[in-house]
This record gives structure tokens, C-alpha cells and sequence, in this order.
């Protein structure tokens, strides 16, 4: 395989086109100043350090222009995987900020090997084991936890930290007294200044315009000083992330393992979600989810040797990103040259910053990933998957972000398991006039049935889990259909799959009925179930007459009583040739 496959950036730099530079240089620039304030405010999340978030935009963002798929993609630190870290590293009590931060950088190499081994043996599919309704409904109570978590900023207050809103509501309802009511005014207006810029352009980076406020107005008026002070950011280190190896304590692992492994899922899932929308406006490429994993993971992996936390592609970075022109990873390696610029240069301009407007910044960010169309969407169209969206956002929200997760992807495979072993089944009839075959419940009045024929679809791969239910179905039709029952066609156009269960269920339905005078037929069988059916002895048990190309073939067959010869050769040359 060539070596562009493993790196792209290979594959799209000697094909580079002069006329891409512009879109990239001003993309580049326009994301560059957007990640500014969103990585000091996301950092701070995480309860890390403004400057973690500068670090965490340097390196991972190269990497992944290197390694990644996307061209637009835009990586970084964001507000669902910095709420992830914290709740991670929160579970360790009594730790130093230099401790708080060893664990942080070490948790981003953890979730990089993962993604990284993910990649390498080609298991992004786990990733689907997070159903939609459970990442919106996860996603949106995360939101609200995140959001909330920002009122001490807002209001200017002291609060516990929590990742419980019952808790940091009660606690912010018990200080209210004590708000400081110039940050949050201050706050008040950087929200609006974000929404409004926003309405007026989208690519224009509002955030930035909120933050140059606050700091002309705590400037101007000396606000970071005197009793009722605003709290500022104060000194930002001028110094550029150095090369440290992470910690690697197996005691410390052990016990960041399985956040470790939710934000990695989590985060490659917000990643490749927002990678593929993107790409659909442009055919120049393809997103290949995992080398989409190698890449996140290479990125995270490299990052925390030099001073990263756990950072991903985000959602509104890369929609600025697409719509400021970029055209490839060329953007995102000039974002990355003005963070360090910045680190280096203008630090000292961020002194005067006021927490309140990077309260307003998270906000307003985290705020819109709440999907309340997305409940009523699944209100009207499926009450299952709304239940989990409903469970899932209670879970997250009573007891705590990892066990919401935890519980939503367990409800997930619980209903995909119980789906499994309850598929549906239809009862087959003939249109008149026609060769084709519907269910008898939707199309009661178009349909005809014999009475002596029985023509049963089973929807789902048979197996171990699902052969009593097919079983006990299956009575429970020729019950229906009475003595008068004399054929019974196993319609197979469904079944994907028939495992050894599923072989032995068959041979005891086919012997069953034909003691008691019933005949079992099957069409429209697929070849790998064919193969199944004939290495485990299904076929043995069956004339060549008994399998056929559709149901019109099967009763064809069954009304002529299978006597004409030509007929019989057919079927035994089709079998012959489907078993090759």
C-alpha cells in the first residue's frame, strides 16, 4: 500500500494549488483567533490553566494536518472533551495544581494510544455502539453541566466544584447575595456581543470581540484591583510547551483507563461526525474513519509530550474553518503559528482578561450543542429512541457525566440485543395480478392468501438468541392457519446470517412439520446462509425442489406438485451454482 494512505498529507501537498493559499492563509488566521479565547476557556474547564489551552493548540493541530483525512477538520481543544478531562482527574482528591496537571497531560496520552490501537486494527465501528439518541441526549446534559459550571465566573462568586447541577444550582441559589454584580454585567455583554456578531456574520470571530472588550473595560477602568475587583486571568507564561515525557504511573493509569476510553470514543465520535458533514461539500477527498483514529490519535499522543490535554476536531472551528475558504491542512498549520505567536508575543495583552467573558464565551459555545429539536423530532417519529435520549440526559444530569454515558450506551445495546431477539415478522400474500408478495397487515385489501400456503418473513439474522422467538412464531402461525395447511415458505430475502443455533432450529422445524404432513420450502435464500444451511446439513434433510430464486417460483412449483422435470433440473443447477 502506498504511503500516502498512512500519511495524506502526502497525497495533498505535491498537488497543492497556488490558487488554495489565500483561502488557507485567511482560514488559517480567522480559526487561529477563534481558538485564542475558546482554548483559555476551555482549558479552563477542564480546571486547567488558560495557558494549557494555548499548549494544546500547537502540536495536536499539526499532527493531525499531517496525519488526518479531513481538510477542514479543525483540532483543539473543546468544551465536551475538556468537561470529560475534568471529570476525570475531579475523581482525585486533594491533588496540587502542578499534580492536577501531570494527570491531565497524561490522561491526553492515554486517549491517544487508544485511539491510535483503534485505528490500527480497524475498530472505528465501535463507535456506533454510541446510538444518536444517546450522544444527544448525553451531549445536551453535558451542556447544561458545562454552562452552569461557569456561573462562579459569571456572577463572580465562589462555588465548589461539581459536576452535578443539583449541586451547583443549590450552591449558586445559597451565594446569591454575594454576586458581583460589574463581572456579571460585564459577562451579560460579552454574551451578547457573541450572538450578536454571529447574526451578523458567522465566520467573523466573535468570541474575540468579546474579549477585547473585557479587557478595554478592566483596563479602563482598573477594574482587576479594589474590593469589588473582577477576576482576571493575570499572568500568561510567554513560553512555548516544552518537550516532557508524560508520567507513567500504572497505578494512575489503572484508574484513568475507562475515562480514558470514553473520551476517547466520544471524542472521535464528535470528530468524524462534524469530518463527514464537511466533506460532503467537498469531492476532492474522503474521510476514512480509521485513519481519521490514527491520526487523533498520533495527535494526542504527541501533544502530551508537549504539555497537551485531551483535544479533538470541534464543531464550530471547523464550520469557521470550511467557510472561511480553507482548502487543506495547510489552514490549520497557520492557526497553529499564530497560537504560537501569541504565546511568544502577546501574552501580556491577555492580563487584564475578565473570567466573566471566558464564562460568556463557553456559554454561548456550549449552549447550542442543546438539541431540542432533536426530542421532538424523536417524540413524533420513535418513542424507543426518545425514551433513551430522556434516560440518558436525567443520567447524565442526577448522576454525573461518566455514568450517564456508561448508562446510555448499555441502554443502547440492550435494545439492540432485545431488537435481535424480537425481530419482526411478516405474513406474506400475492397482490392479484402480479408475482409480488407484501404484508398481509399493511395490505390487507390488496392481497390474497391461500389457505393451504403459509409464506413467513423472518426480518433479522437467525441465531442462538432469537431461535426460541422464531420458533414459538412459527407455531403460532400454522395455529392461525389451521389443518388446511400443507406449505410453509421461509421467505429469506431478510436473513443475513444463520449461525450453528440457528442450523439445528431449522432441521427440528423441518422435521417437526413434515410429521405432521406440512411441507417446508425456502426462497430468496442469500449465499452465506445457503452455505450455512448446507455444511450444517439443512440441505440434506431437503429435495433440491424445496429451494427456489422467490416465492412465485415456490408456489409455482408447489401447485404443479413439483412433477415437471425441467423444472426439477433448474432448481438442482441453480443450487449447484450457488453453492460454488
Amino acid at each position: 500500500m502506498q504511503l500516502k494512505n498512512y500519511i495524506p498529507i502526502l497525497d495533498w501537498l505535491p498537488n497543492y494549488k497556488k490558487g488554495w493559499l489565500k483561502g488557507d492563509i485567511g482560514a488559517g488566521l480567522t480559526v487561529g483567533v477563534m481558538l485564542i479565547p475558546q482554548g483559555m476557556a476551555y482549558a479552563s474547564i477542564a480546571g486547567l490553566p488558560a495557558v494549557y489551552g494555548l499548549y494544546a493548540s500547537i502540536i495536536p493541530i499539526i499532527i493531525y494536518a499531517i496525519f488526518g483525512t479531513s481538510r477542514q477538520l479543525a483540532v483543539g481543544p473543546v468544551a465536551m472533551v475538556s468537561l470529560l478531562t475534568a471529570t476525570a482527574i475531579g475523581s482525585f482528591e486533594g491533588l496540587s495544581t502542578s499534580e492536577y496537571i501531570t494527570y491531565a497531560i497524561l490522561l491526553a496520552f492515554l486517549v491517544g494510544v487508544i485511539q491510535f490501537l483503534l485505528g490500527v486494527f480497524r475498530l472505528g465501528f465501535l463507535v456506533n455502539f454510541l446510538s444518536h439518541p444517546v450522544v444527544s441526549g448525553f451531549t445536551s446534559a453535558a451542556a447544561l453541566i458545562i454552562g452552569l459550571s461557569q456561573l462562579k465566573h459569571l456572577l463572580g462568586i465562589d462555588m465548589e466544584r461539581s459536576h452535578h447541577i443539583n449541586e451547583i444550582l443549590m450552591d449558586a441559589f445559597n451565594k446569591i447575595d454575594e454576586i458581583n454584580w460589574i463581572a456579571f454585567i460585564i459577562g451579560m455583554i460579552g454574551i451578547l456581543i457573541i450572538i450578536g456578531v454571529k447574526r451578523i456574520n458567522k465566520s467573523l470571530p466573535s468570541q474575540l470581540f468579546a474579549v477585547i472588550f473585557g479587557i478595554v473595560v478592566v483596563s479602563l477602568f482598573n477594574l482587576g484591583e479594589g474590593v469589588n475587583s473582577v477576576k482576571i486571568i493575570k499572568d500568561i507564561p510567554d513560553t512555548l510547551p516544552k518537550f516532557q515525557i508524560p508520567l507513567l504511573n500504572l497505578d494512575i493509569i489503572q484508574l484513568l483507563i475507562p475515562m480514558a476510553l470514553t473520551i476517547a470514543l466520544v471524542s472521535f465520535m464528535e470528530s468524524i461526525a462534524v469530518a463527514k458533514a464537511i466533506q460532503v461539500k467537498h469531492r476532492d477527498y474522503k474521510v476514512i474513519p480509521n485513519q481519521e483514529l490514527i491520526a487523533l490519535g498520533l495527535a494526542n499522543v504527541l501533544g502530551s509530550f508537549f504539555q497537551s490535554y485531551p483535544t479533538t476536531g470541534g464543531f464550530s472551528r471547523t464550520a469557521v474553518n470550511d467557510q472561511a475558504g480553507a482548502k487543506s491542512g495547510l489552514a490549520s498549520i497557520f492557526s497553529a503559528l499564530l497560537i504560537v505567536i501569541t504565546l511568544l508575543f502577546l501574552t501580556p495583552l491577555f492580563y487584564n482578561l475578565p473570567k466573566a467573558i471566558l464564562a460568556s464565551v463557553i456559554m454561548v459555545a456550549v449552549f447550542g450543542l442543546i438539541d431540542y429539536k432533536e426530542v421532538i423530532h424523536l417524540w413524533k417519529s420513535n418513542r424507543t429512541d426518545f425514551s433513551l435520549l430522556i434516560i440518558t440526559f436525567f443520567a447524565t444530569l442526577i448522576l454525573g457525566i461518566e455514568k450517564g454515558i456508561a448508562l446510555g450506551v448499555i441502554l443502547s445495546l440492550a435494545m439492540v440485543i432485545y431488537k435481535t431477539t424480537k425481530p419482526h415478522v411478516a405474513v406474506l400474500a400475492k397482490i392479484p395480478g402480479t408475482h409480488f408478495y407484501r404484508n398481509i397487515e399493511r395490505f390487507e385489501e390488496d392481497v390474497q392468501p391461500k389457505e393451504d400456503v403459509l409464506i413467513v418473513r423472518f426480518d433479522a439474522q437467525l441465531y442462538f438468541a432469537n431461535t426460541t422467538f422464531f420458533k414459538d412464531k412459527l407455531e403460532e402461525l400454522v395455529l392461525e392457519k389451521g389443518e388446511k395447511l400443507k406449505l410453509i415458505i421461509i421467505d429469506g430475502e431478510s436473513m443475513n446470517n444463520l449461525d450453528s443455533s440457528g442450523v439445528h432450529t431449522l432441521i427440528e422445524v423441518i422435521d417437526n412439520y413434515n410429521l405432521k404432513g406440512i411441507e417446508i420450502a425456502f426462497s430468496g435464500v442469500k449465499g452465506p446462509v445457503r452455505d450455512a444451511m448446507d455444511k450444517g446439513g439443512v440441505t440434506k434433510k431437503m429435495s433440491f425442489n424445496n429451494f427456489f430464486m422467490s416465492i412465485q417460483e415456490a408456489i409455482d412449483c408447489y401447485d404443479s406438485m413439483c412433477n415437471d422435470k425441467p423444472l426439477e433440473k433448474k432448481f438442482k443447477k441453480y443450487i449447484q451454482q450457488s453453492n460454488k
